[in-house]
């Protein structure tokens, strides 16, 4: 979609989705809205909601068209060590898990820091990634830039140690303050754009995940939008955005589908509440609208350095409530590995639905993933373990249990 939003359109669309100011990464503004006769924040749907797997597979409830999960390779700390030691086998076994639950979308990132050390390798494992993925009826969602994380320094970059390596921002603060330094993130923009931007095997490419009401974030990806606007193809424009809020900016930069997360929400009502507006949005602007990340009903006590009890992945919780309301969405993440983020990955957090063997987390979250495409029939090994390479975060969390 190559139309236009303005801020004025958004906001009016959203005063009648009644989204205005409603904010969610991981526990937004309105988190405690409850439905009238819906039951309390403890986690259980209305019992006339139909929101089990085997509920909306006998309601013949419509298959989502967009049905997606997060991905970084189940050994790979940052975006740079999946395209720094790009593997085409584990690429295409990864992917070939993903069709095994009807998957057909991905969001992942490119690494702008792997361009900088080497485009010839990074532009043949984007290929093959594509071709992979397309060979299997996945579209990708490709991200350039990436505001979470610590410094791209060398050291972060290639740390592989399971508590210490972190996610990697991209680029560096410097570059991001200072506009006098942007020629190159520009020339990377470019350079991706003179390639795939009318590659119909992706779905959209995203500035940026999450520059939210960060001033010299948020501008730095405004001005990425730019760029990309001004090579723009037949490929949809997007930004990785921390809510649905965030998105009066982007629909004026030009974007054409909008994005919001919402990872952990409390309870269920607030996505009964939540996902119909946002479906609504979407139609009164004409316009995509995914919930581009999503895991499971907790409350983590946000702030503490404490482990906490809702540590392992648990998609069963709200998927059917996604699959309920239709809408096209992405979980996190499709391979098991402790959490992304070092905080939640030290509090004993591990999140993901298939080993690397093949074998998934819990069967019943492969069925209520699988069941969005109208299939919920699975066959498939279920190992509630923690992956050997991971234990040394599970000793640190939980000590010697």
């Amino acid at each position: 979609m190559n139309r236009r939003q303005t801020r004025r359109q958004f906001l009016g669309a959203s005063v009648s989705a009644g989204l205005v100011g409603i904010a969610g990464c991981a526990a937004p503004t309105g988190d405690r809205r409850q439905r009238s006769g819906s039951a309390e924040g403890n986690g259980n749907p209305a019992s006339t909601t139909p929101d089990t797997t085997e509920r909306m597979a006998q309601a013949n409830v419509e298959p989502v068209d967009v049905r997606g999960a997060l991905y970084v390779p189940a050994r790979a700390w940052n975006t740079f060590q999946m395209w720094h030691g790009y593997d085409e086998k584990v690429i295409e076994r990864d992917l070939g898990y993903a069709e095994q639950i009807n998957i057909n979308a991905i969001r992942t990132w490119v690494s702008y820091e792997q361009w900088l050390e080497n485009p010839e390798k990074l532009e043949r494992s984007i290929d093959h990634f594509l071709t992979a993925a397309d060979d299997r009826g996945i579209e990708v969602l490709f991200g350039l830039f990436e505001s979470v994380g610590k410094e791209p320094t060398e050291k972060n970059l290639h740390d592989t140690d399971p508590l210490t390596a972190p996610p990697v921002q991209s680029p560096s603060s410097p570059v991001i303050q200072n506009p006098d330094k942007w020629d190159e993130p520009r020339e990377f923009v470019r350079w991706f754009m003179d390639r795939w931007k009318d590659d119909d095997r992706l779905l959209a490419i995203e500035a940026m995940n999450e520059p939210g009401w960060l001033p010299k974030i948020k501008q730095f990806s405004k001005g990425m939008f730019e760029t990309l606007a001004e090579n723009r193809g037949s490929v949809p424009l997007t930004v990785g955005s921390t809510s649905l809020a965030n998105n009066a900016d982007y629909v004026d930069w030009g974007a054409d589908v909008l994005q919001f997360h919402y990872n952990f929400p409390s309870n269920r009502d607030i996505y009964h509440d939540l996902l119909p507006d946002a479906k609504r949005l979407g139609e009164d602007l004409d316009m995509p609208v995914y919930l581009t990340e999503w895991q499971r009903i907790a409350n983590y006590g946000w702030g503490s350095n404490e482990t906490v009890e809702e540590w392992q992945p648990d998609y069963a919780s709200i998927a059917p409530v996604i699959h309920q309301h239709g809408v096209g969405n992405f979980f996190w993440s499709l391979m098991v590995k402790p959490a992304y983020v070092r905080y939640m990955r030290k509090r004993g957090i591990i999140n993901g639905l298939f080993h690397e063997d093949g074998a998934v987390w819990n069967e019943a979250d492969a069925k209520a993933i699988k069941a969005m495409s109208g299939d919920p029939v699975v066959d498939l090994e279920q190992r509630r373990e923690w992956p050997e390479w991971a234990t040394k975060v599970k000793r640190h969390a939980f000590g010697s249990q």
